[in-house]
């Protein structure tokens, strides 16, 4: 049965304990899998401790980047201005990565020095960056806020 995020409607996948868009926690539905029964009693088994049903603690690596609120920036204008004006990196200034920006706008006015060498690991760096925006691997801005699609 696919689970669904109560706030926004995103369909997650099964394992998920946070919507991937929203950012809220997701409830297990009633037909979830309950805890694992202890092993039966033998004779002749030695005596154990009590049984522990395993039990997952999450850490802050299994949570998304809390949503702080403002206005989140559009995945779209981000990836096109990646891959149109990369070389000066416009996409970097739009999402607040400014010191990346800053960089990438060197690297590509230094290109009229360097017979445009630069210019152009500017400009493939740019293509790779718009491409990672539109893939997924690029999903936050620079105050942690997902980008809308």
């Amino acid at each position: 049965m696919p689970l669904f995020c109560q706030q926004c409607g995103t369909q997650m996948r099964d394992d998920a304990r946070f919507c991937t868009r929203c950012s809220a926690p997701l409830a297990r539905p009633a037909s979830a899998p309950a805890e694992p029964e202890p092993p039966p009693y033998q004779p002749g088994m030695q005596a154990q401790a009590a049984y522990q049903p395993p039990s997952y603690q999450p850490s802050y690596l299994d949570q998304p980047a809390p949503f702080v609120g403002g206005e989140q920036k559009s995945k779209l204008a981000a990836g096109l201005l990646g891959i149109l004006l990369g070389w000066l990196g416009i996409h970097r200034f739009y999402l607040g990565y400014n010191s990346i920006g800053i960089a990438q706008l060197v690297l590509g006015v230094l290109g009229f020095l360097t017979c445009g060498i630069t210019s152009l690991i500017s400009f493939v760096w740019g293509v790779i960056d718009g491409i990672m925006i539109f893939n997924g691997s690029i999903a936050t801005d620079a105050q942690g806020r997902p980008l809308k699609e």
